[in-house]
């Protein structure tokens, strides 16, 4: 299974037949600069290319009425005058001839793409359309969208696949009020933020310049977790995050999160203060939320403590110096060059085959290893490492890391003697940095303790959870007992983990699961899953020899994009995981951006 990509060149017959400022914006090019940018960074190859096909009428009518469908069919038919003076009818909108065309392709792609992921065809995927669809409503075309494309695409999962839960996640400068006016009345589902007297389905947050999605996380993913796991009163249902940047938002709005510790941008203290209003309008509907501060963040914060003294700063701070003015955006992207994929995108390096170990059959075992010369050499300092069976975990590992860094493998697992644990993971913190890694994110689990002898550069964030407790000896490194419940566990990652690696924007990922890290497969899965988008998905997962099969079975299977294994039955956090997690928050929030996004949600 890989990723699809769905698109049909006729979308782009369709345009502006007369003079309207308003709607010129709405031409061919949005759609034909998209794809055009996609074969530039080598993503179109790496697609399975699906063409689009026309919805049928009983699609469209899943959601339009069939006196909408039949007048937009007769516009094939009209002149240039008889189709503006029927745009004239709506607002935002102009008709072409091609458009009831390419408006069922447009939601025709969604269809195809739907039944592509959910039959296992496909993993995942991206339609290109056009024309947009999220404010077109049940018998009403709005701001230049004709058919409502992913509303069709909701109700046919649904229908089709028997799907109870969905959640549409809607990022555009303009709220996509088509879609909660069509799924409103369904009872199933509910409406906007702006009703605290609904039923909670839909968030509505803004976002102005400097902020980016990595701000929506304590939200959005929490939302996003709970809807999974079945922590609303409702059984079933359509829940719709909508994103949306202020109309005044200036193009450094759209900079991926990636770009935004590099422009040294202040988070925006008016998005926090909306994400904080959603957070407090949704808590009567989320148990997640409930019970929790959600006091609105003040208008105009201060950059010194309550004392009127400046907040403490940890050994290892500031992060970042004055920052320089941003770079234009498209100097930004251009800098993002995205690397051809690896031959190889996964492989696991064991010591020894495991005949009980199941892997998906583009996942390869790792038979190479280094030389002996220069395992031996790197194993010198490291009395563990003198046994025979630690040398030739060792050498595997040295081989996997070389493949990872020269671009020959994006990911890997490695496995090495319970008692090399701490040894292994030094060599291979060492190795990186020597090899061409710059920043290097080392997350350990478990009984392992920072390499005394590693640098206090600012090369290496070291996260360590199984730690006795709560500590942050510098900004750079970072101790906290592993959390005893799945919600403090889901609280740690998306409270802490997550937002000091996006600030930190490593070029290697360690993971290592040393002795007595406690984890479950799901949860490791999850923790391996996430920090997939860090550094170009290039992550090394060190286990322990004796740990299950299944263990590597799941990881392997996360590392090369599938999703990981529910996590079970939501669990609150206990008082201690909360209290610790505040605690690091409050000690780190000075010198890490990506912290200082207004009061986070536990999950209690």
């Amino acid at each position: 299974m890989g990723t699809a990509l769905v698109y049909h060149e006729d979308m782009t017959a369709t345009r502006l037949l007369w003079d309207d400022p308003e709607c010129e914006i709405e031409r061919p090019e949005r759609l034909t600069a998209a794809l055009d940018r996609l074969r530039q960074r080598g993503l179109e190859q790496r697609c399975l290319r699906l063409s689009a096909r026309e919805a049928s009428k009983e699609e469209l009518g899943l959601v339009h009425s069939p006196e909408y469908v039949s007048l937009v069919r007769k516009t094939q038919v009209l002149g240039e005058e008889e189709l503006q003076a029927l745009s004239g009818q709506f607002d935002a909108i102009y008709f072409h001839p091609s458009t009831f065309h390419c408006a069922r392709l447009a939601a025709g792609a969604g269809l195809q793409l739907v039944d592509a992921v959910l039959t296992g065809a496909v993993q995942n995927g991206l339609a290109l359309v056009r024309p947009p669809g999220h404010h077109s409503q049940r018998a009403a075309a709005n701001g230049f969208c004709v058919f409502n494309n992913v509303a069709i695409a909701a109700a046919h999962a649904k229908q089709k696949h028997g799907l109870h839960r969905i959640l549409i996640v809607d990022w555009d400068v303009h709220h996509g009020q088509g879609i909660q006016y069509l799924f409103e009345d369904d009872p199933s589902s509910g409406c906007s933020l702006g009703c605290p007297a609904r039923s909670g389905w839909e968030t509505l947050t803004t976002w102005l310049p400097s902020c980016t999605c990595c701000s929506h996380w304590p939200l959005s993913l929490t939302l996003s977790w709970c809807w999974s796991q079945q922590d609303l009163t409702q059984p079933s249902g359509t829940l719709r995050g909508k994103c949306r940047p202020r109309q005044s938002a200036s193009p450094t709005s759209h900079i991926c999160c990636r770009c935004w510790p590099a422009a040294g941008s202040a988070p925006c203290w008016s998005a926090l203060e909306s994400i904080q209003s959603a957070r407090a309008a949704q808590a009567p509907y989320w148990k997640s939320l409930q019970l929790q501060d959600v006091t609105p963040v003040p208008t105009s914060p201060s950059t010194h403590s309550p004392e009127g003294r400046p907040p403490p700063l940890l050994p290892g701070g500031p992060m970042c110096k004055a920052a320089a003015p941003a770079p234009a955006p498209s100097s930004l992207l251009d800098q993002l060059c995205l690397c051809p994929a690896p031959s190889v995108r996964t492989t696991v390096a064991l010591t020894a085959p495991d005949i009980t170990l199941v892997l998906p059959p583009d996942v390869i075992q790792q038979e190479g290893s280094a030389l002996r010369e220069e395992t031996e050499a790197w194993a010198r300092p490291h009395e563990s490492l003198a046994r025979e069976e630690a040398l030739t975990a060792l050498g595997k590992l040295l081989y996997l890391l070389d493949g990872m860094l020269d671009g020959q493998v994006n990911s890997g697992i490695a496995a090495t003697p319970a008692s090399a644990a701490a040894a292994t993971l030094d060599v291979a913190i060492q190795r990186g940095l020597s090899h061409g890694a710059q920043r290097l994110l080392c997350v350990a689990l478990g009984q392992l303790d920072r390499p005394p002898d590693l640098a206090h550069d600012g090369r290496t964030l070291w996260l360590n959870i199984g730690g006795k407790e709560a500590a942050a000896l510098s900004m750079f490194h970072v101790a906290t007992p592993l959390p005893v419940m799945t919600g403090g566990f889901l609280s740690c990652i998306l409270g802490l983990v997550l937002p000091l690696a996006y600030g930190f924007q490593p070029d290697l990922v360690l993971v290592a699961l040393g002795p007595g890290h406690g984890l479950q497969g799901p949860h490791a899965a999850l923790l391996a899953a996430m920090l997939r988008g860090l550094a170009g998905g290039r992550v090394l997962a060190l286990l322990e020899e004796d740990s299950t099969p299944q263990l590597a079975g799941i990881l392997a299977r996360v590392l090369r994009g599938e999703a990981p294994p529910s996590l079970g039955p939501s669990s609150v956090a206990s008082p201690e995981d909360v209290q610790a997690l505040m605690y690091l928050r409050g000690q780190l929030e000075p010198q890490w951006k990506m912290l200082q996004v207004g009061a986070f949600t536990p999950q209690k």
